[in-house]
């Protein structure tokens, strides 16, 4: 087991260099063949079950893997310290990540589909414009944006709940496109010129200054980084102690089959709100946050486009597995960016990447492994 675990933790300090190449990197033949090394480091893994073990070796001991992972993005923030536009990439990665987990609890554990993930995301993000206008302390903006998107969500579940299947995701979609359409013809909110908003404000730390700590220099984004990760390291632990929960087997059931679910005395009503609700919540507060580290939005920031990234980031990474997330929203939103200088070809090869991806892991590249019903004692 220790060496499992010492292995893991030198292949999370592996994986970390290979990630500031991955951003940093300006080279096209160095970048794809950073991409060629990390599809066979995963194949070789896949083949051995040498995933699997570490994984498991980890999930009895929690804090020690929060650890490596947060060693490791602090050694690639480290080396990315005066470099904005990386930073901003992993910054958002690691907000869409949150967004996602947010879906993740409601598609991947109570099978609610939700195709408005942008619509909550950009609740938050607008309700942290206005309150932050208004002079409200920017921590209570961010958590308000969750819970204004929440709050909205509990409006959209009452057809959802009249609704099984497709029907349920055409609302969602309908939602998406709704609010995509208000934000354009609101004055009150911008219209589509969109709002400003003032970079965070926590207890006097002004995130929008640069670093300087004796005479070294760091760029401001490593301030959002630092909020990105936490939020991350958080939605992450919130995820895996619903899963555990009684309520994760409520939306196991609930998600498997509902009529056996009801007959076991089961509320399937309930456990959608909760889901829903828990899932919004966390969109928001990823959203309100996104929002403030840009400093500027607009309705084309979340259109139904947008909400398709992040279901497309849930299927890719494996649905009901938040740890999957990580992977896919590197790929969504790092690779194009990253193939710019193709120009419009980029997408072209991103799409097919995704589709070869599909292919060969049609559950996803990490799927959600088998509940355990009896889990080892965490230390």
């Amino acid at each position: 087991m220790r060496s499992h675990i010492a292995v893991a933790a030198a292949a999370f300090a592996v994986g970390g260099v290979w990630l500031w190449a991955f951003l940093s990197t300006d080279s096209v033949w160095l970048f794809a063949s950073l991409i060629v090394v990390a599809v066979l480091a995963f194949a070789f893994f896949q083949r051995f079950d040498a995933a699997g073990r570490y994984r498991r070796a980890l999930a009895t001991r929690p804090r020690r893997a929060a650890l490596f992972a947060v060693l490791a993005v602090a050694g690639v923030a480290g080396g990315l310290r005066d470099q904005a536009y990386p930073l901003l990439m992993l910054c958002t990665v690691l907000l869409f990540v949150v967004a996602c987990i947010g879906l993740n609890i409601q598609t991947g554990y109570c099978g609610i589909v939700n195709f408005a993930g942008a619509a909550f995301f950009g609740t938050g993000a607008y309700t942290a414009a206005v309150l932050s206008a208004h002079g409200v302390p920017h921590l209570f903006a961010i958590v308000a944006g969750g819970i204004v998107a929440a709050l909205v969500g509990s409006l959209l579940i009452l057809p959802v709940l009249r609704t099984r299947g497709y029907y349920a995701a055409l609302v969602t979609i309908a939602f998406g496109i709704l609010f995509s359409t208000f934000l354009e013809v609101n004055s009150a909110l911008g219209g589509p010129q969109g709002l400003k908003l003032p970079g965070i404000d926590l207890f006097g730390w002004r995130f929008n200054r640069d670093i300087q700590l004796g005479g070294a220099s760091a760029s401001f984004y490593v301030n959002y980084l630092v909020l990105s990760l936490a939020l991350a390291l958080a939605a992450f632990v919130f995820a895996r102690r619903v899963e555990r929960s009684w309520l994760g087997l409520a939306f196991d059931a609930v998600r498997l089959d509902e009529t056996a679910a009801a007959t076991f005395g089961i509320g399937i009503a309930r456990a959608k709100i909760i889901a829903f609700t828990l899932g919004n919540l966390l969109c928001g507060i990823s959203g309100a946050t996104y929002a403030m580290m840009q400093g500027f939005i607009a309705p084309n920031n979340f259109t139904f486009g947008e909400s398709l990234i992040l279901v497309s980031i849930v299927i890719l990474g494996g649905i009901g597995n938040p740890l999957g997330i990580v992977p896919a929203a590197l790929v969504i939103i790092v690779v194009p960016q990253k193939l710019q200088f193709i120009q419009e070809y980029r997408f072209l090869l991103y799409g097919c990447l995704v589709i070869l991806i599909l292919l060969f892991r049609p559950e996803g590249l990490l799927p959600r492994p088998l509940r355990n019903y009896f889990p080892e004692s965490s230390a």
